[in-house]
């Protein structure tokens, strides 16, 4: 089969497209002929960096490459051992092995099946597929830790990314109000997705415009901005984190205001990706694709992710 290899770490002319074994399902695991991939600024940062990617993606016996990527839909074509919840022909998707190898940038993977879930049939895989780690993370943040509820006001910062985007919608789906951030060429997308006002990062503060949050949803890798957060929550609010760690700093101050704090690492997770499926089913949940490569231009999709400026998500198809 083809894979996307990764000889060392480095810029993106260290990938290689190249020919190798195919997996096979073992017991509890399904094998998946990929029909899309997800591309997350993850990917890019783990490309870069040695140390992780020694760490999470070690290579098989036999294998002196990596293979990068964590986020697939496509069709069940065999079951290992044990597998009861899917059958050959099952359309599916998830988040596969995060944080660890998923080995995902190839046609065909050996997926844990109690990390996927059933693709509804009105999505297309290009979509389900982008709905995995960014959707994963929105819903770990929002519903795992702060415990959402109707009602809640939540401050989604770069509401129009690809975490983000699904952040807001995620939100809405439990009737939240929702202030989003981003800057000013994003308002009418992040509103479109339901958003109830939006902030312009470029020429408004977010903690002088919102002083009530019950919860605040951050993503920018900024502990400076980690504070202003927290200036946003209200007493018994929350605050959660999943780029940057909260320090001494951060957690004095949250104390002091009576302010719950949660830095998240989005972890596969097959019951979280069925509750995603059900909101795309009903149409409450929607993937933003910006962008399309083919398999072959990969490379290219991860020079996009890395300008930090793509809207909604970006898509490689297989």
């Amino acid at each position: 089969m083809k894979a996307m290899t990764l000889k060392e770490n480095g810029g993106i002319e260290n990938f290689s497209l190249s020919e190798i074994e195919k997996p096979e399902a073992n017991a509890g695991e399904v094998l998946v002929k990929v029909k899309a991939i997800s591309i997350n600024p993850v990917d890019a940062g783990v490309r870069r960096d040695n140390a992780t990617l020694q760490r999470m993606l070690r290579p098989k016996e036999g294998e002196d490459t990596f293979i990068l990527g964590w986020d697939i839909s496509g069709t069940v074509e065999e079951t290992g051992s044990g597998v009861k919840e899917f059958k050959k022909g099952d359309d599916v998707f998830g988040m596969v092995n995060f944080p660890g190898n998923g080995r995902a940038y190839a046609e065909y993977v050996a997926a844990p099946a109690n990390q996927l879930a059933l693709k509804p049939k009105n999505v297309p895989h290009e979509e389900a597929a982008a709905a995995t780690l960014a959707a994963l993370t929105a819903w770990q943040g929002l519903v795992t830790k702060a415990k959402i509820k109707k009602g809640d006001k939540v401050l989604v910062h770069a509401a129009g990314g690809g975490v983000g985007h699904y952040a807001v919608q995620i939100a809405k789906s439990f009737g939240a109000y929702v202030v989003g951030t981003g800057s000013s060429s994003k308002r009418d997308f992040v509103v479109s997705l339901g958003a109830d006002e939006f902030i312009d990062y470029a020429s408004e503060k977010c903690e002088n415009k919102v002083k009530d949050a019950d919860i605040v949803f951050d993503s920018i890798a900024d502990g400076e901005h980690l504070l202003r957060s927290i200036d946003a929550a209200k007493k018994g609010g929350s605050v959660v984190s999943i780029k940057s760690n909260f320090g001494d700093e951060h957690l004095k101050e949250a104390k002091t205001r009576g302010i719950l704090t949660f830095r998240i690492l989005v972890q596969s997770n097959g019951e979280d990706m069925k509750q995603i499926s059900n909101l795309m089913a009903e149409g409450k949940l929607h993937s933003h694709v910006s962008a399309k490569y083919r398999f072959e231009d990969l490379p290219k999709a991860h020079r996009q992710i890395e300008t930090g400026k793509t809207i909604g998500k970006i898509v490689v198809m297989v």
